[in-house]
């Protein structure tokens, strides 16, 4: 954070209280990270922000490790090593791998993932590389995970480059 573009909010600066509480419900032992307190330079955001990417991460259908999976792969593909560091634990604490998150880094990871991983990731890297993603591969989601878990993948692509494209604008 000693890098970041704008000066991050700081405890004792004005903000609405249920805002802050309903951030800091979101964090492990309430503690806000780097990312909230630069969202908290403007309320209207943070207030969104935290409603949206609290609901990707806690009520979806799509199993949280398909998530996190997505969420570590959009932060390599982005370069955003603050959305790394943040989801690569929560990737392992979702049943992820050691072995798995090195594969991410890495060009060519199809090897090590399974059939339901593969296709995740290829959605992935279409959405976040060339934003067009074929059509072949959201049939083979939907045949997978059906309509509302294909919605919950491409929707939490979305929000994870929303998050590493303000992480890297901002240098947070």
């Amino acid at each position: 954070m000693a890098n970041a573009r704008v000066k991050p909010w700081q405890d004792g600066d004005a903000a609405p209280a249920e805002l802050l509480e309903s951030m800091q419900a979101r964090r492990p032992n309430g503690e806000l990270i780097g990312i909230d307190r630069v969202l908290l330079k403007s309320f209207p955001l943070a207030t969104g922000w935290n409603g949206l990417l609290g609901r990707v991460r806690a009520e979806f259908e799509l199993a949280l490790e398909y998530r996190e999976l997505i969420m570590c792969r959009v932060a390599v593909l982005n370069r955003a090593e603050f959305e790394w560091n943040v989801h690569k634990p929560a990737y392992l604490q979702a049943g992820g791998t050691l072995e798995k998150c090195e594969a991410l880094r890495k060009d060519d990871i199809a090897p090590l993932f399974d059939e339901k991983e593969r296709v995740l990731l290829a959605l992935t890297d279409q959405s976040t590389r060339n934003v067009e993603v074929d059509e072949s591969v959201i049939e083979k989601i939907k045949s997978i995970f059906g309509e509302q878990q294909t919605v919950e993948a491409v929707a939490t692509v979305a929000a994870y480059n929303m998050v590493s494209r303000f992480l890297v604008a901002l240098a947070i």
